[in-house]
C-alpha cells in the first residue's frame, strides 16, 4: 500500500477521536461554567490538544460549544416517523421540554444571550441547530395539517411557532417552570383545542 495512503488511513481515527474529545470537553466545560467564560485556550488545555487542532474544525469557541450541544441534543430528541403526526409532535415536544428543564436549557439560553451582542453566534446557532431541526418539525406538521385537515390559512411554520413558543417562553423568561405538569399537560391541551384528542401518553384516541 502507498505510504501516503497508509498515513491518511491511520491518521483518520486519531483525528476523529480528537474531534470527539474536543466536543465532549466543550460540553463538560459549558455545564460547569458559563459560555461567556469559556475560551479556545481553555478547551484546548482541558481536551489535551493544541489550539491549531481545534481550529481545523471550528473558527470560534461558540462554534465548538454549539456543535457539542447539537450532537448531544439531537440523539436525545428524536422525531418518530412511524406513528400519527400528532403523536410524533407530542413525543418530540416532551423530549425537548425535558432537555430544556435541565442544564441543556441553560446552555441554550446562554448561547442565545451571547448571540444578542454577537450576531455571528446567533447566525451559527440558527445554521447549525435551528434550521435543521425546524425542517424536521415542518415536515411532520405538514403531514399533520393534511391528515387532520387543519390547514386553513395557517402555514406549517406558523403552527410550529404556536406549538413550541410556550416552551421557549418559559425557557427564556423563567416566569414559570418547565416542570412535570407542564410537560405532561400542555401538548395534550394544545391538540385538544384543535379537536385532536390524545390520551395522557400522547396517543391518538380512537
Amino acid at each position: 500500500m502507498n505510504d501516503d495512503v497508509q498515513k491518511r488511513k491511520s491518521g483518520r481515527p486519531r483525528s476523529e477521536a480528537a474531534r470527539a474529545t474536543v466536543l465532549a470537553t466543550a460540553l463538560r466545560l459549558a455545564r460547569e461554567d458559563t459560555v461567556q467564560s469559556i475560551t479556545m485556550e481553555g478547551i484546548a488545555r482541558a481536551a489535551g490538544v493544541s489550539k491549531a487542532t481545534i481550529y481545523r474544525w471550528w473558527n470560534s469557541k461558540a462554534s465548538v460549544v454549539i456543535d457539542a450541544f447539537v450532537e448531544n441534543h439531537i440523539v436525545r430528541t428524536p422525531m418518530p416517523r412511524d406513528c400519527h403526526p400528532a403523536e410524533a409532535l407530542v413525543h418530540h415536544w416532551r423530549l425537548l421540554a425535558e432537555q430544556y428543564s435541565d442544564w441543556p436549557g441553560d446552555l441554550v439560553v446562554q448561547i442565545l444571550a451571547e448571540g444578542q451582542s454577537d450576531p455571528e453566534v446567533l447566525r451559527e446557532f440558527r445554521e447549525r441547530f435551528h434550521y435543521g431541526r425546524r425542517a424536521v418539525v415542518r415536515e411532520v406538521v405538514d403531514d399533520l395539517l393534511r391528515v387532520c385537515n387543519l390547514s386553513g390559512d395557517m402555514s406549517a411554520e406558523d403552527f410550529a411557532d404556536l406549538f413550541y413558543a410556550p416552551l421557549y417562553m418559559r425557557l427564556m423568561w423563567r416566569h414559570r417552570a418547565i416542570d412535570a405538569a407542564f410537560i405532561a399537560e400542555f401538548p395534550i391541551n394544545f391538540f385538544r383545542l384543535l379537536g385532536v384528542e390524545l390520551d395522557e401518553d400522547g396517543r391518538l384516541r380512537g
